[in-house]
């Protein structure tokens, strides 16, 4: 991949997306192809067909998807197994169709086993049951490895697949039901914290374990696979480093600048206990993550408060 080549963010305008084309341009690559979901659906197989016979990019970073937190994965159960299975699914196969070079392929931590052993190593996937909360997000994402696989065997294309542990930053989305921990608790406590509020009050116990990634992180973790990583094993991304919920919750509360109290809704689910990525494999190709949690945190706690100043809810 050079600078000229022809590359497609599918999901630009996402978290992930949007720190994948900074980081591209910032890289130097400027010939970056994009298109809003109000101009090609990607469920729709036609429509991506089209696109890319008209467009023919040579890599595909391939970070579309529908995402949410525990309330929305649990609630919206048909949508995020039927979009998620649909989009992957045309673009791989346009892909294939249209002669991409190269495809990454971007998935998420939950295709883990709920009680796999700790840390997470890739060889574990399919070796247990799912969390039941993100059972089908997690599903879709296990097909669209086994897609790359797939594809990869009877066809040889070079579609390669991550798996990045839980990310946020730039672009998250801070909706207080649909939204991950981090943003969720960024706007709990910036909202307790302007309405004088005494306490806030968190889901569940705050004692299981999380990995978080700042997401201009993934987005050069990303760019680092593309260009020297062409393996059938899908690659986990993360830190290595991990934080309860109630740690997490104690930093951000700091970094906002909260002053009252925390206090803990055990009747609220937990999520998976702990999930913590084995990063072994990443590290050995010479790639580390270079932002610390307080200080991506602080940065996040930024943009939140930019993206208020615009009146995004």
């Amino acid at each position: 991949m050079d600078a000229q080549s022809k590359i497609y963010v599918a999901g630009h305008r996402g978290m992930v997306g949007s720190a994948i084309v900074r980081r591209l341009k910032a890289a130097g690559y400027s010939n970056i192809v994009v298109r809003k979901s109000s101009e090609v659906d990607l469920r729709d197989q036609a429509a991506v067909n089209s696109f890319f016979e008209s467009e023919r990019p040579e890599y595909v970073f391939l970070a579309a998807a529908k995402v949410g937190g525990i309330l929305a994965n649990n609630t919206y159960r048909a949508e995020f197994l039927y979009d998620n299975l649909m989009m992957e699914a045309n673009i791989i196969q346009a892909a294939y169709k249209s002669g991409v070079k190269k495809l990454l392929f971007l998935g998420s931590s939950c295709i883990y086993p709920k009680m796999a052993p700790q840390p997470l190593k890739e060889e574990y996937l399919l070796s247990g049951l799912l969390e039941q909360t993100n059972e089908p997000y997690a599903i879709a994402k296990i097909a669209g490895i086994k897609l790359c696989e797939a594809y990869r065997d009877q066809y040889g294309c070079n579609f390669i697949s991550g798996m990045p542990t839980n990310l946020y930053g730039e672009g998250d989305n801070y909706h207080l039901e649909n939204s991950h921990v981090i943003p969720a608790l960024i706007r709990k406590f910036h909202e307790a914290k302007t309405g004088g509020k005494e306490f806030t009050e968190i889901w569940g116990s705050g004692t299981p374990l999380r990995e978080f990634m700042y997401v201009d992180d993934l987005a050069d973790a990303c760019l680092h696979l593309m260009l020297h990583y062409n393996e059938k094993q899908f690659m986990n991304l993360g830190t290595g480093e991990e934080v309860t919920i109630k740690e997490l919750a104690n930093t951000i509360k700091e970094v906002v600048g909260f002053d009252g109290d925390i206090r803990f809704d055990t009747t609220k689910p937990d999520g998976t206990p702990r999930k913590l990525m084995d990063n072994s494999k990443l590290h050995q190709m010479g790639w580390t993550h270079k932002t610390s949690l307080k200080e991506g945190l602080a940065h996040a706690y930024r943009f939140f408060l930019e993206a208020r100043g615009r009146n995004v809810s």
